[in-house]
């Protein structure tokens, strides 16, 4: 039965990382369903179409995600306070919500317009906000944003045509990594030694994306994520892991179907180095909700990789011991959003008066 809600779930999404949202989202809603909280899940298809029902919780569902349809499932849109659902093309009721959590990875919906479609709605949002969305959803730009808080990124170079990819790749030096700017969980990520895997390589990214970025391999070196949130009016940074592969590169295969190792703990000095990083940047950038840093550990230096402002299963085996620990985190992120949506709504907006002193004919085209 439908009606307002503690907080909605939204996942899915126009993306290639559609799958893996929908694990990280139901997740999420039954931690939350067990906790006690009432639970929105949201799903949205590969056309951006957003469906809504509580038996969206239910990962089975999604085995043959064409086919979903149902009693108790509906077409719905966002809308002040909530969102409307939809029967048969017509609106039949509106649903208010406390709260959204976005579990989307990849694509518009982690880019910021989710963040965006929240604020103009007027719904708290317990997730990474508009700017830091959008900037550390292309790597280029996290590039950029990086760098100018002065953090140490590996050399780079980008390029949105095949001819100036290949042109860039020799100041980057091989052997290079391959990056569709916009993708995430390493798919289109490649491994490069030579020109001809370039070519190969960039005509399988350009597939993918509009925008490749060209980054410099280290042969030695160690992976290493680390996440944060914030909660009760301060950042909290979780302990580091440290992620191994048998490839030469941590594949989509390693992250998600058990193909790669993670170490508990990291040693200390570089788990240090890594946490003040990641403290440093989060809070610099007044970011909200759960983000995992990625960084690589070589040449006695450590270099911030990826920002991924909604990590697969929001990195609950990071920042919680257990799904009774997360419950309690996910409450903290949801409570921190309600407050700084107060907060914000009580900012004056003021009114110029400029429309007073428009002549009735000015804005007419003769």
């Amino acid at each position: 039965m439908l009606k307002n809600y503690s907080v909605a779930v939204i996942f899915g999404g126009v993306s290639s990382e559609n799958e893996v949202s929908v694990i990280t989202g139901t997740m999420v809603a039954n931690v939350l369903k067990k906790g006690g909280k009432s639970v929105l899940p949201i799903y949205v298809d590969h056309s951006g179409n957003m469906l809504a029902g509580e038996g969206l919780a239910d990962v089975t569902l999604f085995r043959q995600r064409e086919k979903l349809k149902g009693k108790g499932l509906y077409l719905c849109a966002m809308a002040q306070g909530g969102f409307v659902l939809f029967k048969g093309g017509k609106p039949k009721k509106t649903v208010g919500v406390e709260c959204i959590i976005n579990c989307c990875h990849g694509g518009y919906a982690e880019g910021g317009a989710l963040a965006g479609a929240a604020l103009l709605n007027k719904i708290p949002f317990a997730s990474a906000s508009l700017f830091e969305s959008a900037a550390f959803m292309d790597k280029y730009y996290t590039k950029l944003v990086l760098k100018s808080l002065r953090v140490n990124v590996a050399k780079f170079a980008y390029s949105r045509d095949m001819d100036g990819a290949i042109k860039r790749a020799q100041a980057v030096g091989y052997p290079l990594i391959v990056k569709p700017a916009t993708l995430g969980s390493s798919i289109g990520v490649v491994k490069v030694d030579d020109e001809k895997q370039l070519k190969s390589a960039l005509e399988t990214a350009f597939e993918l994306d509009n925008g490749v970025l060209l980054e410099e391999y280290f042969q030695e070196r160690r992976e290493l994520n680390c996440a944060a949130y914030y909660s009760g009016g301060k950042a909290v940074i979780s302990p580091c892991e440290e992620v191994c592969s048998a490839s030469e590169i941590l594949t989509y295969d390693d992250k998600y179907s058990g193909g790669g190792t993670r170490k508990f703990p990291v040693d200390g000095d570089c788990e240090r180095a890594v946490q003040i990083i990641t403290k440093r940047v989060y809070e610099a950038l007044g970011m909200r909700g759960i983000v995992r840093f990625d960084f690589i550990a070589a040449k006695g230096k450590v270099y911030l990789s990826e920002v991924n402002t909604v990590p697969g299963s929001l990195s609950q085996y990071l920042v919680s011991n257990s799904y009774t620990d997360f419950y309690g985190v996910l409450c903290g992120v949801i409570e921190q959003a309600k407050a700084d949506f107060e907060k914000e709504s009580g900012k004056r907006i003021i009114s110029t008066g400029i429309l007073n002193n428009i002549r009735s004919n000015a804005c007419k085209l003769k």
